[in-house]
């Protein structure tokens, strides 16, 4: 049976603040050495699909460079299945530009998607951490005869309202559907995972339908298309907000993860180059945390994920934290509650989150930064003895110019003075010491 996989992964990704001012949303770093979109690249080649059409859009240039000709998910093919990845383009026909929404980003690749017949289309999001074989789901589609099969699992109440809430029958054949309502009728949502038949793509998609669960599903409903519901039970998490990215990279780190990242019969691939093994010194204490390759530690981590190639300085002290690729805490430093992204500093002595002022929202990112979480950019200094409060966003490339004071209070933002390109360099640079 031929089985083409579409990974949508262009989404701005804005409720991740500055985490995604410069990368696509699937190409955040996540878990300490991988990137969101391994999650869905690796399920694909797990389940046995090996060929995948990746649909960019917003800064694809990270995602772009971290997939490459796919080799650690082995789809770097020439023959026969592989990994393409598809950016918008402009044509005499079509001179729309950028995807109005998930159903059009498929539909204007419609050529490459269903090029050389194949039996069914599974189409992901790029940006949700999970663990699932597609097989039973795509023996579901076919056992029942389906023109649409959707994956659905139980979510909080407090999540239903921003996700497509189906309505079942006894055959878990889906019957309504509420998108996105304010008043869910039920706490089953679908996960953003479909499998179509390829006549069903060709039927349903068209201009004027944008978006899958807000358009091309309720059409599909109104006309009696067979639509069904599988049902998933493990651990799937749209770590689409900073307080979910932050939570989820945390999981890991829990006593039992509810994600094993250590089961060898379902590995989570990923680009990772060559470093040597993390190092920790005499003064070095590590407490139910992940850290990864190339990490010197002589200070203090706790409940905290490292990404490759952390510094940890003597009397620092890291917790309830994500630190990524490269960065630094220096000496006596304290990030408490905190996302610092690759090649930032943070200075000797400076504090970065903790406090009693959880609850002093961003004044610029009221509806983002709002739970307690300060997010350092990348490449971003926190200059020494700087005391740096809770909910607070420090820019990409911000330096110990840009500080007024030395100080940064809850729910405040430290800018930087001039917009700045991201450079092109090896992910292996580190910043001075």
């Amino acid at each position: 049976m031929g089985v083409r996989a579409v990974v949508l992964a262009g989404g701005a990704g804005e409720r991740l603040s500055v985490l995604s001012d410069q990368r696509a949303k699937p190409a955040v770093p996540f878990g300490g050495k991988y990137r969101i979109i391994d999650f869905a690249l690796s399920n694909c080649v797990n389940s046995g699909i090996d060929d995948v059409l990746v649909l960019t859009q917003y800064s694809p240039r990270s995602l772009i460079d971290h997939i490459g000709a796919g080799q650690p998910w082995d789809l770097d093919r020439r023959h026969g299945g592989g990994i393409r990845v598809l950016q918008p383009y402009l044509s005499r026909t079509d001179t729309v530009g950028w995807y109005a929404g998930t159903a059009d980003a498929v539909r204007r690749n419609l050529h490459d998607v269903l090029a050389d017949d194949p039996d069914l289309v599974v189409i992901l999001a790029g940006d949700h951490v999970y663990k699932m074989d597609y097989r039973p789901f795509m023996e579901t589609h076919l056992a029942r005869g389906a023109d649409l099969t959707i994956g659905v699992l139980e979510v909080p109440v407090d999540e239903a309202s921003r996700m497509g809430i189906p309505i079942l029958d006894a055959d878990d054949r889906i019957v309504e559907w509420d998108e996105k309502p304010e008043h869910p009728r039920g706490t089953l949502a679908s996960m953003g995972v479909y499998v179509f038949s390829p006549d069903a793509l060709r039927t349903w998609l068209t201009p004027s339908r944008h978006d899958f669960g807000k358009d091309v599903v309720p059409d599909m409903l109104a006309a009696g298309s067979r639509i069904y519901a599988h049902r998933f039970d493990g651990y799937w998490r749209d770590v689409g907000t900073v307080d979910a990215f932050w939570r989820a990279n945390l999981d890991l780190v829990s006593l039992v993860p509810p994600l094993d990242l250590f089961d060898a019969s379902w590995l989570i691939h990923t680009r990772s180059e060559e470093r040597s093994p993390a190092k920790t010194g005499p003064f070095a204490q590590v407490r139910h945390s992940l850290v990864s390759h190339g990490c010197i530690i002589n200070g203090t981590v706790e409940n905290s994920v490292l990404s490759p190639g952390v510094r940890i300085y003597e009397g620092a002290y890291v917790r309830d934290s994500v630190i990524m690729l490269d960065a630094v805490i220096g000496p006596g430093a304290v990030v408490d509650g905190a996302i610092v992204d690759k090649r930032a500093e943070i200075g000797t002595r400076a504090v970065v989150g903790g406090g009693d002022d959880r609850w002093v929202v961003n004044v610029e990112e009221p509806d983002r930064l709002v739970t307690g979480i300060t997010v350092v950019g990348k490449r971003a200094v926190v200059p020494p003895d700087a005391r740096v409060g809770r909910n607070v966003r420090i820019d990409t490339g911000v330096t110990a110019d840009d500080w007024v004071g030395q100080g940064a209070p809850s729910g405040s933002t430290i800018h930087h003075d001039t917009p700045i390109e991201e450079p092109a360099e090896p992910e292996g640079t580190r910043p001075p010491a």
